[in-house]
């Protein structure tokens, strides 16, 4: 089978001549020179986005207890993976987090609840802590609360919420082998809800569950379907008492050639670390900063430990991308 030619499909996404088709997508992740591959990619980033790198921050406002059966999730009541469980996050605690994250320079900061959805009376309760950190901080807001109704998303707007976040986790047609409560089509129904009462997106996957290179690449293609312009890119980090606990780490190279074909798929897009970096190394870190990601998130995970933010700004600074000033 002849080659499939990486100069002209990169050339073709520079010039906006046309979209990489699925097929083209599937062939340029068996390309044999990874490091050309990713050059590729980093270069398709400089052309559509710069050098400026985005940061967002996320704290966990409800955790546990959760009764959805996500394999990957250490926070489903059908696991025991021995993590503090509690209904709402003291409302001290999260502006104080938002406000340290907004002195550091964090451009985004996002609460995010276990649990099918948020309903009607908490969320009132979480919109007042909106408020008090839209009025106190320079912070733009997001929420990743679950599948919830409109009322409800309004209800995240009017609080000075400007996007949502709900992650396909992968593709369609693998989802239904990680989770049985909830469907990829409901996901997507909360976003375009999401669009429709004047939000913003965000949405991304966790690669690293036993889905294929043809998967993830699936996936790619449904979140520019959405139009998803914020996309987080998980690594699963392997949780004592998941489902999933005993899954098989992926290669250096799975992880770069799952980036930087992102990256031709999502030309314009910020791609983003999100969970399981902690357990990458700097110098992986810095190639899929050259790979195809320009954004991060950082600081604090949900129920496992984040990153260091100043470390972080050091790092993202070596290989060239722009911050913020502390």
């Amino acid at each position: 089978m002849q080659q499939i030619n990486l100069e002209q499909i990169t050339l073709r996404v520079l010039e906006q001549k046309g979209d990489v088709l699925y097929n083209e997508a599937i062939e340029l992740a068996k390309y044999p020179d990874k490091d050309l591959l990713c050059a590729a990619a980093n270069s398709i980033r400089e052309k559509f986005c710069g050098n400026e790198l985005d940061t967002c921050s996320i704290i966990n406002a409800r955790s546990g207890m959760c009764s959805e059966d996500c394999k990957w999730c250490a926070q489903s009541a059908k696991h025991n993976t021995g993590i503090e469980t509690y209904p709402i996050k003291n409302a001290n605690e999260v502006f104080d987090c938002a406000l340290q994250n907004d002195i550091k320079g964090v451009k985004r900061f996002s609460m995010v609840t276990s649990g099918r959805r948020v309903e009607k009376k908490e969320m009132e309760k979480f919109c007042e802590m909106y408020k008090r950190i839209q009025e106190k901080t320079g912070l733009k807001l997001c929420a990743s609360m679950g599948l919830i109704g409109k009322e409800e998303m309004l209800m995240l707007k009017e609080a000075g919420v400007t996007r949502y976040e709900c992650n396909l986790e992968t593709a369609s047609s693998f989802f239904p082998q990680l989770c049985t409560t909830h469907t990829s089509k409901e996901k997507k129904e909360t976003l375009r809800l999401a669009i429709e009462c004047g939000m913003e997106i965000c949405s991304g996957g966790i690669i690293g569950m036993g889905e294929s290179m043809e998967q993830r690449i699936e996936l790619a293609y449904e979140l520019r379907e959405l139009g998803v312009k914020s996309i987080p890119i998980n690594i699963l980090n392997p949780i004592k008492g998941s489902a999933l606990e005993n899954a098989k780490p992926l290669s250096d190279t799975e992880i770069l050639t799952t980036m930087a074909i992102f990256r031709f798929i999502l030309p314009d897009a910020f791609i983003r670390f999100a969970g399981g970096r902690i357990n990458m190394s700097e110098n992986l870190q810095k190639k899929a900063l050259q790979s195809g990601i320009n954004a991060s998130l950082v600081g604090g995970l949900l129920t496992t430990p984040g990153s260091n933010i100043n470390k972080d700004y050091e790092m993202f600074k070596s290989v060239g991308y722009n911050i913020s000033p502390l």
